[in-house]
């Protein structure tokens, strides 16, 4: 975590604390003037180390203005706002407003809190000083609008508050209505005749002031709480007597600084925190961070340096986690890697030495590995495409479920080769001519010839009918595209030339059926 240098500025000097680890440090005070200043620089110069600084101002000369204006938003009411606090506030940079809500009647106008630090001598040498030595200013807040926040983390939401604080310019009196602000004086500690200031009487002022301002209407109830060390509650709370339009609490500022969350060591803070409520207030500002209150303008350009560059440092720290843990998941994956690559080594060496192993075993191999690839080859070259009578025994046996009165007798098959006129090269006369390659089916598949006998079981004397069932059976044989059929006998001879042949009828109960013979060719 960051430090932060916290500077808490008065109309007379100008007090430096260091935040380091959620406590506070520090308490070096320099006097509003050139050598103050020039103090100033030289203890930046030695303990400074390019934290960011939160400039604290609690000064009387802060002014409080309620407007209303018509409701705009976006850009325009960022210009509409802008030219309404130049117009308030010409002499001074150091300029605030707060939007409040909105009227209840009419257009509706919004509710405008406009402020400023109308003495800027007060804080412009500081602020330059830190510009010269180009120190990153976070912000320069208002002690009263801070009082905001604090009021609600203390959890004080009366309609009508008055919050007074003791601090080292004096006390502090910040009226708010409903939570926010509207209005803050600062009066001195001490009067001009060195007598400590009545708060009772003081707190009459203020709600004086209020009423006229018509802040507060009558019959309302000022709820004053006052914060105060432990020790000093009994001699204010006979200064505060309630009236009938004002009630008093106290609040211990021990009980507020833990609250607020001010954690102090021995020495000076501890002292002044004991009896001021400066370094709680501090300690607040520096745990809730919030957004400049007062505009800063060219005086914060070191600071946004100084934000660009944590968040830089940032991102590269995150892309350097990143890579590192990508290049480390990666290395892992490579030992890995590199480990299952033994693993597979060795397990190719165990393999290798039992296949060495199991072919010393085994006898000598009669052939090559290439006549063994090609005999493999050649089988299934013959398993596919050498002639069988596979594919004609399947187109007659549909037939023969087509035609019931044919009764299959006798296959003879053969395949049809060109015959060989002249012998192969180194081949004698009287030796047989070689086989062709076609019956192995190399290049292609040889025809086929498949001579088929069957008898007709027909009635006696059915001539007709057996000729009619011969010849269905063999237009059915015939309507497969490889399939040719010639009758090579018939059961009838009906030729007129020729003596009536064959057998049918009671010759045929006496000495067989009628038969036939077809022959089949396959061409594939």
């Amino acid at each position: 975590m960051f430090s932060k240098h916290l500077l808490y500025v008065t109309s007379d000097q100008l007090c430096a604390y260091l935040w380091r680890g959620g406590r506070l440090t520090g308490g070096a005070c320099f006097v509003n003037n050139g050598g103050g200043v020039d103090d100033f620089m030289d203890y930046l110069d030695s303990h400074h180390r390019a934290s960011p600084v939160y400039l604290l101002a609690d000064l009387i000369e802060e002014d409080f203005q309620r407007v209303t204006m018509p409701h705009v938003s976006g850009g325009a009411a960022r210009k509409l706002l802008q030219r309404r606090l130049l117009q308030q506030y010409r002499e001074t940079p150091f300029r605030h407003h707060e939007v409040q809500g909105r009227e209840t009647e009419g257009r509706r106008d919004d509710k405008v809190l406009l402020s400023a630090l109308t003495n800027p001598s007060s804080v412009q040498p500081w602020v330059e000083a830190l510009e010269q030595l180009r120190i990153p200013l976070a912000g320069l807040y208002s002690t009263t609008l801070l009082s905001e926040d604090l009021a609600l983390k203390l959890g004080l939401r009366d309609e009508h508050l008055l919050l007074v604080t003791q601090q080292s310019a004096g006390w502090r009196q910040s009226y708010f209505q409903k939570g926010m602000v509207k209005f803050s004086r600062l009066t001195p500690a001490i009067d001009r005749d060195g007598n400590p200031v009545n708060i009772g009487t003081e707190t009459a002022k203020t709600q004086q002031f209020l009423t006229s301002q018509r802040l507060l209407g009558r019959g309302h109830v000022l709820q004053t709480v006052v914060v105060t060390p432990a020790a000093d509650s009994e001699a204010l709370d006979a200064q505060c007597e309630d009236g009938t339009e004002t009630e008093f609490r106290f609040l211990t500022l021990e009980s507020v600084a833990e609250r607020a969350g001010l954690k102090t060591g021995e020495g000076e803070v501890a002292q002044r925190a004991a009896r001021l409520a400066e370094p709680m207030m501090l300690a607040f500002l520096a745990r809730r961070q919030p957004d400049t209150h007062y505009s800063l303008g060219e005086w914060q350009r070191y600071f946004k340096l100084w934000r660009t560059r944590v968040q830089l440092y940032a991102t590269s720290t995150v892309l350097t986690v990143v890579c590192a843990s990508w290049t480390g998941i990666n290395l892992w994956h490579h030992i890995e890697a590199d480990s299952d690559a033994a693993r597979l080594t060795a397990e190719a060496a165990q393999l290798d030495q039992r296949y060495r192993a199991t072919m010393a075993e085994m006898p000598p191999r009669v052939t090559s590995t290439a006549n063994m690839r090609a005999a493999v080859s050649v089988e299934r070259m013959l398993a596919t495409q050498s002639a069988t009578p596979l594919g004609m025994s399947t187109v007659i046996s549909r037939a023969l479920d087509a035609s019931p009165q044919i009764r299959l007798l006798q296959l003879d098959w053969k395949v049809s080769v060109p015959a060989a006129n002249t012998p192969a090269p180194g081949q004698e006369d009287n030796q047989a001519a070689p086989i062709s390659s076609l019956v192995a089916g190399i290049p292609g598949r040889a025809p086929q010839q498949l001579l088929l006998e069957a008898e007709i079981l027909g009635q006696p004397d059915d001539y007709r009918g057996a000729v009619d069932s011969m010849n269905k059976f063999a237009q059915a044989l015939a309507t497969h595209p490889h399939m040719t059929v010639e009758i090579d006998k018939p059961p009838v001879d009906t030729r007129p030339s020729v003596k009536l042949a064959g057998k049918a009828g009671p010759q045929a109960v006496d000495t067989g059926r009628a038969k036939f013979t077809l022959n089949l060719v396959w061409k594939p």
